[in-house]
């Protein structure tokens, strides 16, 4: 009976799971467990793989737990994850038994406070500023005075109206309205794709092309306009090639898309300000200018007459100057028959002394050495042609051999590419190198913290000064005059018999008012200058 009681091998009667049963079974208890929760935490590694998914790290400074966001989920988030920023996210725990790890599939992210905005925000504002995007130099000149003014704008708020009234007032010009969502989760790709839509549109198409972009919206808080500090926004607004006005709060409110505008607005009202001249004062300034050169011609045609007839009158009359000249042509007339009839008999006397030797008799028998020269170097001549025309040929052969395009095409992309490995091995070993001193950098803060003597204040520890000076036996204790304690939280004073409290160092919070402490007995006679430590 004692042997079918008693179990010679502990554990052959414990159950036994299969790999995937007790895995289903973790995930049950995890995901009943942890089934809706909050971390705040740093986003550590991010991957974004072509599938649209998002994979990344939440880490503090001691655990990491990996997160992932559908492609779906991560479309709607207001903000996008980014290395270093802090977070809170919304989500639930969930086991991945392919690889024995849990995970949180998350939901919903948002930036842990006002500080993680705005640090988000410097960040993003460093990095477009390094590629040069704020750069004087690439802001565009304003139309003086547009034909067509398109405005990216919500088209239901105040803000389109102030526009089209202070147009109106100015100077009335035509307006195209892309109507769009200036906050919440649709508002940065609405605005930069009214952007590109209005900069896609031809000159002279259907729907006119605009000369003047006004991006528009009335004030709010940083989430409000959290929209046009995205980077898509900024980017478009930096590659417009119609010059743009941000008009984008009010005019204590700062975004990103301020800085790669060509002109910032204090308001939307003074962006249509900037937009368009006052009618009124451009025609008046337009009639001064008129009358101001109808003046100045009329001046110039007097003054120019009356020059003209100050030269007139020391000029000579036309009388005198063809006098001296038709005597002249009388003159020469008079003695041209005469030198035409010496000129003919000169030139007939020199015409027979030319002719005399030009006899039929000569003339043929040049002609006859003439040929018998032609004949005798004629076939050598033909020889001749035909070497020098192949030697040239192949002087030409030899240059378009060293002259094959597919050659030289071929070289270059072959150097080409080895550019590339080059480049590309440099980056890596740039990313590596900053890498390995980041995470030196981070060993080396952590090692400070640890061998501080404020981590030992919190397990318990206290540092004693007497007089100012560091006090670590019993000793120079009886021998200062006052004793200073430090706490992990505040320091305390003891001297002269009586102890007081001092200020917490840290400051946030009054410290509660505390009962008057109980006078302390009075010293022994052979230490007078000794105070009491309780």
């Amino acid at each position: 009976m004692s042997d079918l009681i008693d179990d010679p091998s502990p554990g052959l009667n414990d159950p036994e799971f299969s790999v995937t049963e007790l895995s289903n079974a973790i995930k049950r208890v995890i995901e009943g467990e942890f089934g809706h929760v909050r971390i705040r935490g740093e986003v550590g590694r991010v991957s974004r793989p072509r599938s649209g998914h998002v994979y990344l790290d939440l880490k503090d400074d001691k655990s990491v737990i990996n997160g992932v966001i559908w492609k779906g989920v991560a479309s709607r988030l207001q903000i996008q994850p980014e290395e270093g920023m802090e977070v809170v996210a919304t989500g639930r725990l969930t086991t991945f038994g392919g690889q024995s790890r849990y995970q949180i599939v998350i939901e919903d992210m948002k930036p842990a406070g006002m500080g993680a905005l705005m640090a988000m925000l410097e960040k993003r504002k460093a990095a477009l500023a390094a590629e040069g995007l704020f750069a004087p130099e690439r802001k565009k000149k304003l139309p003086y005075l547009p034909e067509i003014i398109g405005v990216v704008t919500s088209p239901s708020g105040a803000v389109i109206r102030d526009i089209l009234h202070r147009l109106r007032d100015r100077f009335p010009r035509k307006v195209l309205i892309w109507p769009v969502a200036v906050q919440g989760d649709r508002c940065a790709a609405e605005v930069a794709n009214a952007i590109n839509g209005f900069n896609a549109l031809e000159s002279g198409g259907r729907i006119p092309r605009p000369d003047l972009l006004i991006v528009a919206r009335g004030g709010g808080s940083i989430e409000d306009l959290w929209g046009f500090n995205e980077e898509i926004v900024a980017r478009a607004a930096a590659a417009s090639t119609i010059p743009l006005i941000s008009a984008v709060g009010h005019e204590t409110d700062t975004t990103l898309i301020d800085y790669v505008s060509d002109r910032r607005a204090p308001t939307p009202t003074a962006a249509a300000e900037i937009a368009v001249p006052v009618r009124h004062e451009l025609l008046a300034t337009l009639e001064g200018q008129g009358a101001r050169m109808a003046q100045a011609l009329s001046l110039g045609v007097a003054s120019r007459g009356q020059r003209l007839r100050d030269l007139a009158r020391a000029l000579p009359r036309p009388e005198g100057l063809l006098d001296g000249p038709r005597q002249r042509l009388d003159r020469a007339g008079e003695r041209l028959p005469a030198a035409l009839q010496t000129g003919v008999s000169r030139r007939r006397v020199h015409l027979s002394e030319v002719s005399g030797p030009l006899r039929p008799n000569m003339l043929r028998a040049r002609l006859g050495q003439a040929s018998q020269r032609l004949a005798l170097h004629g076939p050598r001549l033909a020889s001749g042609l035909t070497r020098a025309i192949e030697r040239k040929r192949d002087a030409l052969d030899r240059r378009t051999d060293r002259l094959d395009i597919e050659r030289v095409e071929r070289e270059v992309k072959r150097r080409r590419e080895r550019f590339r490995s080059i480049e590309y091995s440099l980056s890596e070993a740039g990313r590596r190198q900053t890498m390995a001193w980041r995470d030196h950098l981070t060993a080396l803060a952590r090692l400070r913290d640890t061998l501080g003597y404020k981590a030992t204040l919190k397990r318990g520890y206290a540092v004693v000064r007497g007089d100012g000076d560091l006090v670590t036996t019993a000793k120079q204790a009886a021998k200062a005059g006052a004793l200073e304690i430090q706490f992990q939280d505040a320091r305390l004073t003891v001297g002269d018999g009586t102890a007081s409290k001092a200020e917490s160092q840290p400051a946030q919070k009054k410290p509660a008012r505390k009962p008057a402490p109980k006078p302390a007995p009075k010293p022994k006679k052979d230490s007078p200058d000794q105070g009491s430590l309780f």
